[in-house]
């Protein structure tokens, strides 16, 4: 369905910023279903994740990107060459600054990177529900100040506040075009880098000290079956393997008796029901891949 009298649009918009700017929120919101693991660690987002938005006027496709940052390994080398990548192929940038921190060395980094590119930025400054109104508009006229901005706009993905508008803007700012994706797709990440990223997300929330940035998963295995327990439905088998760096960081994530990796389970597999729409059986095991964020080979075969 498309609106009488006006072209239909359609892009790419790429969310940058720097690490915890709140970027995977907004993408979320922005689609209305979740395509991206949300934590409050540095990093979380490792993969360039694509949400679709499809509106009566127009298609937009948002792609969530690792934040930009000062790399310490070949991994974060890496996932800064997947933003200067994606940045290169989009339509309009959002920069995301947060309403509740100071603009600092990192927005400026990017804004720098910015500068270089002809395709229109959007300023975003988020979590505007986590600041005062003189936080807000301190950092409205900061964050404006970085770079040229088509557009300055506060938002809060979580309470909802301008989400549309900012939809809106975006669309708007968008070539003509048809839809390029089918108008029911949220996103093109795999199953199985989801169901990865949930465990990866679950885990985030409950381990502490070094481990998360050593931290991954794969997806090792499904299977579906016929549901036992449930007449007609369906069980979805899924093995999976969460690769830490050092020996003594095994111990953190099985936790004393294996409480920890059962409750790592518990909350991954809630979010996997809902993904596949099937009763899930997860397997989850530990293992030490050594030195994994500095070793081509090893980051390949994990995906980065």
């Amino acid at each position: 369905m498309t609106v009488p009298d006006q072209p239909y649009r359609s892009g790419f918009a790429c969310l940058v910023g720097r690490p915890n700017a709140g970027k995977t929120t907004l993408t979320n919101a922005l689609v209305g279903t979740k395509v991206g693991i949300v934590s409050n660690r540095p990093q979380t987002t490792r993969h360039a994740i694509r949400g679709v938005v499809s509106r009566p006027r127009g298609q937009l496709v948002l792609v969530d990107t690792p934040g930009l940052h000062k790399p310490r390994s070949l991994l974060g080398r890496r996932l800064n060459d997947v933003v200067r990548d994606t940045l290169a192929d989009v339509d309009v940038v959002v920069f995301c600054v947060p309403a509740d921190q100071p603009v600092g060395q990192g927005d400026r980094f990017i804004a720098r990177q910015l500068r270089e590119l002809r395709t229109p930025v959007v300023v975003v400054v988020t979590k505007t529900d986590a600041a005062s109104r003189q936080q807000v508009a301190a950092q409205l006229l900061a964050a404006g100040a970085l770079v040229e901005a088509a557009e300055v706009v506060p938002v809060s993905a979580v309470a909802g506040d301008q989400v549309e508008l900012l939809e809106d803007l975006l669309v708007g700012l968008l070539p003509e075009g048809p839809p390029l994706y089918p108008e029911e797709q949220t996103t093109d990440s795999d199953v199985d880098r989801q169901l990865a990223e949930l465990v990866r997300e679950a885990a985030l929330e409950k381990v502490r000290q070094e481990v998360p940035h050593s931290l991954a998963v794969t997806i090792e295995e499904t299977a579906r079956r016929p549901d036992p327990k449930r007449p007609g439905g369906e069980l979805v088998e899924v093995h999976a393997l969460l690769h830490c760096e050092r020996p003594s960081q095994k111990p953190m994530l099985l936790g004393r008796g294996g409480e920890v990796i059962r409750a790592i389970g518990t909350e991954a597999r809630q979010g996997m029901e809902a993904l596949l729409g099937a009763r899930v059986h997860l397997d989850l095991h530990v293992t030490v891949l050594g030195e994994w964020q500095d070793d081509p080979k090893k980051l390949n075969r994990l995906g980065y």
